[in-house]
């Protein structure tokens, strides 16, 4: 199995060498230097609050990395977004009154191996969000969280199959013209190149 290599970083200099001892002990484990934070497979991030700011600072850490994996290990509270934390590279949190070498190694692992962990109550706290975000926002539009509209789906599930435009008109009630300015509107708004790169899009998301 190859290391996970890790980087650290912490404002306080007794966590940060806390978390630094507990990495060179970990055969599964492979210390990287601030300098190289950018190689490193997760960077562990230790701060009292998760604020505004704290997301500020991810972004600076994350400039040049094309894949950002956070771990943060937070003091006690959380009052930021957390969409925006997922976007900023966060895969995972844990509390410090709750950290163990035991769970700390293992959460970096799987960090490091492309899966998330959060605690239950961000976990709430997410479900929470994305349900008023499909609510507030892409209903209003008419979209569903995929970024698609409910007709949008239908087409490419069509598309999927092999059906040409004239028999996904004619299985959907639409004409020609229709289902042309569908597939069109949505590979335009998603940037996306063709037909076919649509029909991706919508595997990738679970749609079809």
């Amino acid at each position: 199995m190859s290391l996970i290599s890790v980087a650290v970083h912490a404002t306080d200099p007794i966590t940060r060498l806390g978390l630094i001892g507990h990495i060179r002990m970990e055969p599964r484990l492979s210390l990287v230097a601030p300098a190289q934070l950018q190689e490193a497979d997760v960077v562990v991030v230790a701060v009292d609050t998760v604020v505004v700011a704290t997301l500020d600072m991810l972004r600076q850490l994350s400039a040049g990395m094309t894949d950002p994996r956070f771990l943060l290990i937070v003091g006690d509270q959380w009052q930021a977004d957390l969409y925006a934390a997922l976007e900023g590279g966060v895969r995972a949190v844990m509390w410090r009154s709750e950290f163990t070498p035991a769970a700390f190694t293992n959460t970096v692992v799987s960090v490091g191996e492309g899966h998330g962990d959060f605690p239950p109550e961000l976990q709430g706290k997410l479900f929470d969000q994305v349900l008023r975000t499909n609510r507030d926002v892409l209903a209003l539009h008419g979209l569903t969280a995929s970024g698609l509209t409910p007709r949008e789906i239908d087409v490419l599930r069509l598309v999927s199959e092999g059906c040409d435009l004239q028999e996904i008109a004619q299985k959907l009630s639409y004409s020609e013209r229709t289902v042309k300015n569908i597939l069109y509107n949505l590979t335009k708004r998603l940037n996306l190149r063709n037909r076919t790169h649509a029909v991706a899009y919508a595997v990738r998301c679970g749609l079809i």
